[in-house]
Parts: C-alpha cells; structure tokens; sequence
C-alpha cells in the first residue's frame, strides 16, 4: 500500500493541498502540480517534511506544453511505476458576473481549466494509470443542470457541467481496464473559493473525499456524489 502512487492537480492551497497531506498521512506517494511551485510555500514545507515521498511539479492543466512537460518529468519522480489515484482539483472561478457582462476570456479559462484539461490529462496519463485505478474530477454541485435555480457564476457552472461530461466520457473508454472514474462536489468548503461563511472546513470535506473514494465499486464509475458518498443529480 506505501507505494501506491497518487496525483493531485491544483495542490498549492486549500482543498488540493489538504489531499496531498491527507495522502501522505496515509503513506502514500504524491506528486502534486500546481502552475507557480515556487511559489506554493505551504506545499513546499511539505515536501521538506516528507522527502521522498512528495513531488511538486509545474502544471498548467489547461495548457498544452505544461501537460507535455508533465508527462516528461512524471517517470523521473515515480521511478516508473503507475499511478493509482489521479485527482483532477484545479479550479478557477471569475465571481461577480452578471448576465449581459460576461466574458468571453472567462467562459473559455473555465471551460480550459475544468473540462477540456482534465479530460486531454486524463487521456495522456491512461498508459501511466494502473490497472483498477481511480479518476476523481473535482466538480461541484454548481455544475448540476437539474440543481439550477438562479443565474449565478455561469463561466463555473458552465466548466463544472462540462466537467461532468468528461467524467461520464473518461468512465466509459476506461472501463475495460477496470479504471473507475467519479464526479464529486466537495461541499462547500472553507476556502479561497469557498469563502468565510462556508460549511465544512478543508480538511472535512477531503477526509470525506477519500473515504468516498476508498469505497468506489465498478458500479460507481461515471457517476456524479458528493462529499459523503450520495448521488446528485445531472
């Protein structure tokens, strides 16, 4: 179980980086990305106290040569060995939009960041999953069609619906290899994202997280739950 290998997007801060602790504390090997490592200061720390057993590498998922250059640098550090949890958290969210206001740029960094990235990841890294692994998206209930009630951060809500496509689309071409791939909403959480006044603390809503993972089944793949395991609606 030690050396089971794991890679986390978008670990420099908030839920992504309580993953990667909650990983290593399972003794667990990571690799966790993040588009600016030199400065992701809590991240670093952390590979300091977990030597060998913590990468931090650059990765902009929604830019085609920092994919490429992940999948160059990703064997050096795994010594070659598959990885048996990817989960695809980086996320962007623009707020403040109002309808008759919204940007173009912002529709396409969030369709980028949350749906074409992870899925052109994804599909790069199948070779290096092993086989039975898991694929978790970091999505949200946002991104529910069935959920909508009101016009709120629709360049999120349109990435994260799209997100949700991916992960339905990833399960299917990697079921033969018995991969699971899930959608799921963290919870609102207490974070840069999230805000104050939010529910759950980070380091709630990740136990939650990979609890749900530990237990996924075949039967589980392509489907959309949340943070404690039930099932949200598309």
């Amino acid at each position: 179980m030690d050396r089971k290998h794991c890679l986390v997007t978008g670990a420099n801060r908030g839920l992504g980086l309580e993953l990667v602790s909650q990983l290593l504390a399972r003794q667990r090997h990571v690799v966790a990305t993040c588009r600016h490592p030199g400065k992701a200061t809590a991240l670093n720390r952390l590979a300091g106290e977990h030597p060998g057993r913590l990468h931090v590498l650059p990765l902009d998922v929604a830019d085609a040569r920092s994919r490429e250059a992940l999948l160059r640098d990703l064997p050096l550090v795994t010594d070659g060995q598959p990885l048996h949890l990817l989960i695809n958290n980086a996320g962007v969210l623009r707020g403040g939009e109002r309808f008759g206001q919204v940007a173009a740029e912002d529709l396409d960094t969030s369709f980028h960041t949350h749906a074409a990235g992870p899925f052109l990841l994804t599909q790069a890294l199948a070779p290096q999953l092993a086989e039975g692994a898991a694929v978790a998206n970091i999505s949200s209930e946002i991104g529910s069609i069935a959920l909508r009630q009101e016009f709120r951060t629709p360049s999120y809500a349109i990435g994260k619906a799209a997100q949700n496509m991916v992960t339905s689309l990833l399960s299917q071409a990697l079921a033969p290899r018995g991969i699971k791939v899930v959608a799921l909403h963290p919870g609102w959480v207490r974070t840069d994202m999230g805000g104050d006044n939010a529910a759950l603390s980070v380091a709630e809503s990740a136990a939650g997280l990979l609890q749900v993972i530990d237990h996924l089944t075949s039967e589980d793949s392509g489907r959309f739950l949340d943070w404690q395991g039930d099932p949200l609606p598309w």
